[in-house]
């Protein structure tokens, strides 16, 4: 692994951290008085959603899934792969799925529709990032954190080979 060196930081973590505090405000707004389950998609979003869970102030659930696309390269392979499922019932349930990044799509519209298959009474997206240029599928979050050009970014969660995920800030990252 390559030292951080002089990368161009996006957002730091003081950034981030009111970023996910509204956010945190927003839904739980938009949650009170439901039955909300919180779907973190692993190994991805688990930072934000530890982060937003603690800002959500209404009561919820949450489970996670893990899903992978991308093996050890910057572009996703465009197959979709899930590979933990959900260990709850989210039948009647107001689920939100909380994914670190929505690039292509492809995964959220995957996770989407095989949790519609298990008739929760609604599913709404929260993403930490927002690549809107790179979309291929028809889908988009209910709540972003930050939209973001095409650019390949780590930290705050995000990974290159497994690494830079522990890092508290998002930057850019070009090998």
């Amino acid at each position: 692994m390559e030292s951080l060196g002089d990368r161009k930081v996006l957002y730091d973590r003081s950034e981030i951290q009111t970023r996910v505090e509204e956010l945190g405000e927003e839904i739980s707004k938009d949650y009170r008085d439901k039955d909300l389950l919180v779907v973190s998609l692993l190994r991805g979003s688990f930072v934000f959603a530890a982060d937003l869970v603690r800002e959500i102030n209404v009561p919820l659930e949450i489970d996670f899934m893990t899903t992978g696309s991308y093996g050890h390269g910057k572009v996703s392979s465009g197959e979709v792969e899930i590979i933990h499922e959900l260990h709850t019932d989210i039948r009647d349930k107001d689920v939100l799925i909380v994914d670190d990044i929505i690039d292509s799509g492809r995964t959220l519209e995957v996770v989407k529709n095989l949790l519609l298959e298990k008739k929760p009474k609604s599913i709404k997206i929260c993403t930490m990032l927002d690549k809107p240029s790179r979309r291929t599928v028809n889908i988009s979050a209910d709540y972003v954190g930050f939209s973001i050009d095409d650019l390949f970014i780590v930290g705050y969660g995000l990974n290159y080979e497994n690494h830079y995920r522990n890092i508290p800030y998002i930057f850019t990252f070009d090998n």
